[in-house]
């Protein structure tokens, strides 16, 4: 067991030996902290949350009440492989929020980016890969092998399929089940998901130029008229065609490799 001088830690806490507890850590009462886990600088640990498995936690997180990180996947193929919970630095995981480690199968590593917030009662699947500054909302679910990039948004109370990928700075409304990948900025609405449009909001917010929306609205009205794989090689294949950075992230998203269609418009 490593504890920095500096931490603090609650008389009732359970330290297991072989955990390893960065430098102004901060560990509150009745928290278990199993062998594998290792908290970077400055982590906070709230009251009667769990951390185990082979777990790492980046600086500056902050871990609330109840959470459950590192437990075993909920997957009837894991038989007790070693595998591994990353998460990033400076996330906010709320209350209840759990987060299961990877399977064989899936890569062995379920990992969380940097600045993401992750709302109460939220779950994290095993092999999921979310990127930097995510939001989950209250009680979404991410089954296995979900795909989040970075700045993605999913309404609370809503489901990803697994195997899912969404794409950068798409939002996903309350109350919504994605059954296929979403291209990035992409707004999904809908009990059974549907791509709704553009996330404008989050475009603007990101400083996305007019002429880089225009040419999001022209990609998205071609997409609209067959495949979007096949649309989407066809624009890509056409040569000396000046295209907004936006759109090459969309149509590499498209010819990307994936296990799922793509969610499209009404």
């Amino acid at each position: 067991m490593s504890i920095d001088p500096s931490a603090v830690i609650h008389p009732s806490a359970v330290v297991e030996p072989g955990a390893v507890i960065g430098p102004d850590c901060r560990i509150g009462p009745f928290v278990t902290i199993g062998p594998e886990v290792t908290l970077g600088a400055r982590v906070t640990v709230k009251s009667h949350a769990v951390l185990t498995g082979w777990t790492d936690l980046g600086d500056d997180c902050v871990i609330f009440p109840f959470a459950t990180l590192g437990e075993i996947p909920q997957d009837k193929k894991f038989h007790g492989e070693r595998t591994q919970l990353v998460i990033g630095a400076r996330n906010q995981i709320r209350e209840h929020v759990t987060m299961n480690t990877g399977t064989e199968g899936g890569g062995g590593i379920t990992r969380v980016g940097d600045d993401g917030l992750f709302m109460a009662g939220a779950h994290v699947a095993h092999d999921c890969q979310i990127g930097n500054g995510c939001i989950l909302v209250n009680n979404v679910a991410l089954a296995g092998h979900v795909v989040l990039e970075d700045e993605v948004i999913v309404g609370g109370l809503s489901g990803v399929h697994q195997f899912v990928r969404i794409g950068r700075g798409a939002m996903i409304g309350a109350v919504t089940m994605v059954t296929a990948d979403v291209i990035p900025h992409g707004l999904v609405q809908g009990p059974r998901g549907v791509l709704d449009g553009l996330n404008l909001v989050g475009l603007k917010r990101r400083g996305a130029e007019k002429s880089d929306m225009t040419a999001l609205r022209d990609l998205l009205s071609a997409l609209k008229a067959g495949s979007f794989r096949d649309t989407a090689r066809q624009i890509a294949d056409v040569p000396d065609t000046p295209q907004s950075a936006y759109v090459r992230e969309v149509l590499d998203f498209i010819l990307g490799p994936s296990d799922r269609s793509f969610l499209t418009p009404r």
